[in-house]
């Protein structure tokens, strides 16, 4: 029988570009100010072609499904992408770039218009007009589509007006349940990247035990016949968060389209087995744990393999996660699996120490873990008896795994992917020797814990917590006064909440990494400004700014908790590709400020933006007057 799919699949990929069929690089350069479709810069944008004869470059553009760019367009509206052009050192200041303006034309970053013989090789200024995409609505019409050949596969994914985008990458084949991951290698054939993996199985959620995909999003496609290490941009691995039993590499709170082009780094989500599937570890002496964190192992070992046919620079990977994704950044800074395959890390609201918290920063034993939870998986399944416990567990259905009342989601020492119960901060040898940015939401704890009944006392409620409840009242935590005396409890036990399971780890760490010279460079950072995701608002409406008649999405420059969570949206620019509104004239500025820290520590290992940079982008205020400013780039 004829396999129309498999002919689908040849056409959608068989039409589709590369840069190896342009022979060139492309870019896309645009000024994004986060404010997606409302920008007054929305319709902006070039796609940038390597040098070329005047006909090949209008042929060129045409095969992109798009034009030379023309005359008639506003010069401002390009003039800070060929500035950094300039910036980065890619060309000189008097470089020219074919336009349409009329025939053999040429434009340079001052904004001059000339001729050029036909025959000149000139770099080329392509419009750029792919649509945005936003959570719901992506355009992969065949006119945006590009193939990327890597890891022995043609990759075909699409760009919108940002970036790039290729999307379900598989990683790793499909593991047996409980067996570690292989590293894909592909088998040359074409393939689609237009859609995003299943999301690994987890509780009642759609989901697959085949699901070890991830995603980049990506400024700039090299031509793989000639890769220039020069031009390669930073990468930013991100390992999302969930409890270790919940989410996804293609969650659209982490599309990353917005940080992929305004900080100008390529972005890689990932999907890594989740709860038991991905972290049960039993006394059977093979049944190991950590699946879920050698899986983050295994994509750190895909994108140091095979980014660079993304554009991005296999020797400046940073990895950052927030949560049990900061969990796992700790965790991979430990693994003696991971060592040397990253540059530098961030952790947003790790967690550790107290109550709920410790298991993230402390790592059972394997007799440990099966006291904890591995028995009583066994006895739920009715494996407790079975000639093969592993067996007994592999023969039964996803859904029953994944609907069990005892999860797994604890890391372990297996011995191979950890070594030792937590990050050993007073031995260089056993931890990654990286730059580390680590912060926390003012709040966090306030996620971490339920709500008081009115009456309960301040001791009754921290030991509901699992917290000492002789900390407070205390001078470190006195209780407010104030005519909600239910909430006057919570507000204490939030503060004891975050100091014990956030706070104190996080700043010990960066501490003792200082004191005892681990890491070459820390910042800290603390959030108090957050904008909560509506379908996780703990404890609603205290993590979310008041709502007033001026201000009907909520004011936050009033006092509300700052909690976990709350600065996803600002790290990877997303408040309005969610759909959600600016709640006040900061947010913008402050999530433009807090996406230029993440994608600066990146590309600097410093959260601070080179001014150069800045100016050449387009993101500061010319109130320089006619000081020369130069670009300090990385080597």
């Amino acid at each position: 029988m004829f396999n129309w799919a498999v002919l689908l699949l040849w056409a959608i990929t068989a039409e589709a570009v590369s840069p190896e069929s342009l022979s060139s690089d492309i870019s896309i350069l645009i000024h994004n100010d986060l404010l997606e479709t409302q920008s007054p810069l929305a319709d902006s944008g070039v796609l940038v072609l390597d040098a070329r004869p005047w006909k090949e470059a209008t042929e060129s553009c045409q095969k992109l499904g798009e034009s030379l760019w023309g005359a008639h367009s506003d010069f401002k509206d390009i003039q800070h992408d060929l500035e950094y052009l300039i910036c980065q050192g890619k060309y000189l200041q008097n470089q020219r770039f074919w336009t349409s303006t009329r025939k053999a034309s040429t434009i340079d970053a001052n904004g001059h218009i000339n001729t050029a013989s036909a025959n000149a090789r000139l770099p080329v200024l392509c419009t750029q007009s792919a649509p945005h995409s936003n959570k719901t609505f992506q355009d992969r019409n065949p006119k945006w589509r590009v193939t990327v050949h890597s890891n022995n596969e043609y990759l075909t994914g699409f760009r919108d007006r940002f970036s790039f985008r290729f999307q379900g990458i598989r990683y790793a084949k499909q593991p047996r349940r409980w067996e570690y991951a292989q590293l894909y290698k592909g088998s040359g054939k074409k393939t689609s990247a237009l859609n995003y993996g299943p999301a690994c199985a987890q509780g009642t959620m759609p989901g697959s035990e085949d699901c070890l995909f991830l995603n980049v999003w990506t400024p700039y496609l090299p031509n793989s016949s000639r890769i220039k290490k020069k031009n390669l941009k930073p990468v930013m691995l991100w390992i999302h968060g969930g409890a270790f039993t919940g989410g996804t590499g293609s969650d659209s709170t982490f599309d990353g389209t917005n940080l992929a082009s305004r900080g100008d780094v390529v972005v890689v989500t990932i999907n890594y087995r989740l709860a038991t599937l991905g972290f049960l570890a039993l006394d059977n002496g093979e049944t190991n744990g950590n699946y879920g964190l050698a899986d983050q192992t295994t994509a750190l070992e895909w994108v140091r393999r095979n980014i660079q046919d993304f554009g991005g620079d296999p020797d400046r990977v940073t990895i950052f996660g927030q949560s049990a994704g900061a969990a796992s950044v700790r965790a991979l800074l430990a693994s003696p699996k991971a060592r040397g395959n990253f540059a530098a890390s961030i952790m947003e609201s790790n967690l550790g120490g107290l109550a709920y918290g410790t298991t993230y920063s402390s790592y059972y034993t394997i007799p440990e873990e099966m006291e904890a939870v591995g028995n009583a998986i066994l006895a739920e399944t009715n494996c407790t008896h079975a000639v093969s416990q592993l067996e007994c567990l592999r023969a039964l259905p996803t859904s029953t795994i994944t609907g069990l009342s005892t999860l797994a989601r604890y890391l372990v020492v297996d011995g191979v992917y950890l070594d030792r119960p937590e990050l050993d901060l007073r031995n260089a040898s056993s931890t990654a020797n990286v730059p580390l940015m680590i912060g926390t939401m003012r709040d966090d704890g306030a996620a971490m814990i339920g709500y008081p009944v009115p009456g309960e006392t301040i001791q009754t409620f921290l030991n509901e917590s699992g917290l000492p409840e002789s900390i407070a009242p205390s001078p470190l935590f006195p209780i407010p006064s104030t005519a909600n005396a239910t909430l006057d409890i919570f507000n204490t036990t939030a503060r004891v909440a975050t100091d014990a399971m956030f706070r104190c780890v996080d700043e010990a760490t960066a501490y003792a990494g200082i004191e005892n010279i681990i890491f070459p460079e820390i910042f800290y950072y603390e959030f108090n400004r957050s904008y909560q995701m509506p379908d996780w608002s703990p404890n609603a409406p205290v993590c979310n700014a008041p709502i007033t008649k001026e201000y009907p999405n909520g004011d936050p420059t009033q006092e509300y908790f700052k909690c976990h969570s709350g600065e996803l949206y600002y790290v990877f620019g997303t408040i309005l590709r969610q759909g959600l509104p600016l709640r006040d004239k900061f947010d913008l500025p402050f999530a433009q400020y807090v996406l230029d820290s993440w994608a600066a520590f990146a590309t600097y290992y410093s959260p601070t933006p080179d001014i150069g940079f800045l100016k050449a982008r387009g993101k500061v205020n010319m109130v320089f007057g006619h000081i020369v400013i130069f670009c300090n780039l990385p080597l």
